[in-house]
């Protein structure tokens, strides 16, 4: 990061956004700002955090205020020797911040000091994996997919959508998880064509779709994976759309490499469905970038020019979703490879009644 703020020609830089910080620092703390020169760095945090701070904190000294640590950040910058520009990234920090941190300058610094970045200098660090990453990734995909072959044996008709996702965090933590990702998504019958379809009182119907979309936070790490099973016995129209979308899926996952271009593993799988007819009730981008954050860059997406890179993890989740019907959705994550993508979440894709 030092060798990117130097090309930037900046003299130091703020870090507020967290998981940025805590992939800087170590730190897992909910208030923090890190202050990083070119030759020195200090995180500042409050009383709460003094223990923790002095154990997970490296490569930077830490100390402790009682007031604004974004502020007491900008001060020790502004006091380096040599300081004449702290960048800062304006996509987390709002007007109300930015007016604080000018304030809290001297007057001869207030107008050029703080520079917003023209693109942020750490989240591109964070998208590819180094191996430790990697392994942690890989555990957390792999305790989903050990969730969702014990939800199999949990889930029958008349069972309400929120009890299934109680259930499912509950052996989540049971199985080591920090906590899950996101809010668990559980969407049956109708409610299967709400892609975000969160779970609700609504008993699971005898015959009709399951939605499960849900991931666990291991070691700051996200997981992420969607699987549907259907409950009775499937209609050949919901049996021909899950087809479809499991074709895609498997189309998408085929397609990620290495120098692949985002836009073109999304066509891959966004092609599938057109052929068979639902491209328009495929609603949203192929997948998105996963690591401390459940999305980060890059957007699996239509049009997206950014070529994948090995070390990069991402999602690949096509769905069709039909109002007033059902939906489908089946993710899985892959790490990118030189050659290819390895699948993380290996749990069977194939339509399994219930």
């Amino acid at each position: 990061m030092r060798r990117k703020l130097a090309k930037a020609g900046l003299s130091g830089l703020l870090v507020t956004h967290l998981a940025d910080l805590r992939y800087l620092s170590g730190f897992t703390g909910s208030s923090a700002a890190l202050a990083v020169t070119r030759r020195a760095a200090r995180l500042f945090t409050d009383g709460r955090y003094k223990a923790q701070a002095a154990e997970e904190v490296k490569g930077a000294q830490v100390e402790i205020v009682s007031g604004s640590t974004a502020v007491a950040a900008v001060e020790w910058l502004a006091a380096q020797p040599g300081a004449e520009t702290a960048g800062f990234d304006p996509a987390w920090t709002s007007v109300a911040d930015l007016a604080r941190l000018k304030a809290a300058l001297p007057a001869r610094l207030r107008r050029g000091f703080l520079s917003p970045l023209a693109a942020p200098l750490v989240e591109p660090l964070r998208l590819v994996k180094d191996d430790e990453e990697l392994a942690l990734m890989s555990q957390a995909a792999l305790i989903g997919c050990r969730l969702f072959e014990q939800m199999l044996g949990f889930i029958r008709p008349g069972l309400r959508e929120v009890e299934v996702a109680a259930e499912l965090e509950h052996q989540a933590r049971l199985e080591g998880a920090e906590g899950m990702s996101f809010e668990t998504i559980v969407a049956s019958g109708v409610r299967s064509a709400l892609p975000h379809g969160r779970a609700t009182s609504t008993p699971l119907p005898r015959r009709g779709f399951l939605t499960l979309d849900f991931g666990i936070i291991l070691g700051g790490y996200c997981s992420d994976m969607t699987r549907t099973v259907y409950l009775g016995k499937p209609r050949a129209k919901e049996r021909a759309a899950y087809e479809a979308v499991l074709a895609a899926q498997e189309a998408g996952v085929e397609a990620v490499r290495a120098g692949a271009s985002c836009g073109d593993v999304d066509e891959a799988a966004r092609g599938v469905l057109r052929k068979a007819g639902l491209a328009e009730a495929f609603s949203h981008s192929t997948g998105h970038g996963v690591g401390l954050e459940i999305h980060e860059s890059p957007r699996i997406g239509a049009g997206q020019k950014t070529r994948l890179k090995a070390g990069m993890v991402v999602t690949i989740e096509p769905g069709v979703y039909l109002s007033g019907e059902f939906g489908i959705r089946i993710e899985d994550m892959v790490a990118v490879t030189p050659n290819g993508g390895q699948v993380l979440t290996p749990a069977p894709k194939a339509l399994i009644e219930l």
